[in-house]
């Protein structure tokens, strides 16, 4: 063995049992939990996790903290999230990329979200690469909300998917916590309107190598544009063919164009505080 298991949870009791039967390959998984008030804590202990508990103050505040502060018993970590889940596939494929004199600092990897039962190939923005297997001495995240993994060294690839269960708590869930997630994206977009570098800065990574490199740089321009909410809900369900994805795929699409009105008023409020204008 030389991989260990990081979770970040916050009041998943639904998830994490099943998230952690999917790691019971897995003889040192840590869960880092934010002071759920369910019995999450409770589940964790008794499927034999390390449980840790620090209160969430943003994203990459919280990840860099795990990376930094945990002692991990092996020198490769898997991060998942409660609602996610490791499948064989990506067990034995992890198991085998995981050497300790690996080239590699880190592994980036796909992963399938399935909602109202089925896999949103196209409704989404599929492929996504995520950094999830990396060594915990050679990453750092940046960003408040969707952190972006910095990694010191090369980064290789992972074929296997990560099984992602985004609505499992439930629409009303999902809206509520990307209401939250809406705050601190509207801060972000804010930042960079107003920071007018920043387009330059970041249109040479539109064709970086790296994935996360050219997915900050377009969430940056994308910040941007007009009609966001317009903008994106035609581009999940024209462009990207959602109408494929059959009702789940035209629900996908308009939640994110919802998600996205919601970040375009909020930084529309912080602007005119800004500018000390009535809101």
């Amino acid at each position: 063995m030389s991989v260990s298991a990081l979770i970040l949870t916050l009041n998943e009791e639904i998830n994490i049992s099943d998230c952690l039967e999917s790691l019971s390959w897995c003889d040192d998984v840590v869960v880092l939990d934010s002071n759920s008030t369910d019995s999450t804590r409770a589940i964790a202990a008794k499927w034999g996790a390390r449980v840790e508990t620090r209160s969430f103050d943003n994203w990459s505040a919280h990840q860099n903290w795990a990376v930094r502060n945990i002692e991990f018993r092996y020198p490769w970590v898997l991060y998942l999230d409660a609602d996610e889940r490791c499948s064989f596939e990506l067990r034995d494929e992890v198991l085998k990329k995981a050497q300790p004199r690996a080239a590699e600092a880190a592994f980036r990897m796909r992963r399938k979200d399935i909602f109202m039962g089925r896999w949103l190939k196209h409704a989404q923005l599929y492929p996504t690469w995520f950094v999830r297997l990396f060594r915990p001495t050679k990453i750092r995240y940046e960003r408040l909300v969707n952190p972006v993994a910095v990694v010191a060294g090369p980064v290789g690839e992972i074929e296997a998917h990560i099984m992602h269960y985004p609505f499992s708590h439930g629409v009303s869930h999902w809206i509520a916590r990307h209401n939250r997630y809406s705050d601190l994206e509207a801060i972000e977009a804010a930042r960079l309107r107003h920071d007018p570098s920043g387009v330059a800065t970041h249109a040479g990574s539109l064709w970086s190598k790296d994935p996360n490199e050219r997915r900050r740089a377009l969430k940056d321009i994308f910040f941007r544009l007009p009609a966001r909410p317009l903008l994106k809900f035609g581009y999940y369900y024209a462009w990207r063919r959602g109408f494929l994805d059959g009702r789940a795929g035209l629900t996908y699409a308009t939640l994110q164009a919802i998600y996205e009105y919601m970040i375009a008023c909020k930084g529309a409020e912080l602007d005119r505080r800004r500018r000390g204008l009535p809101v």
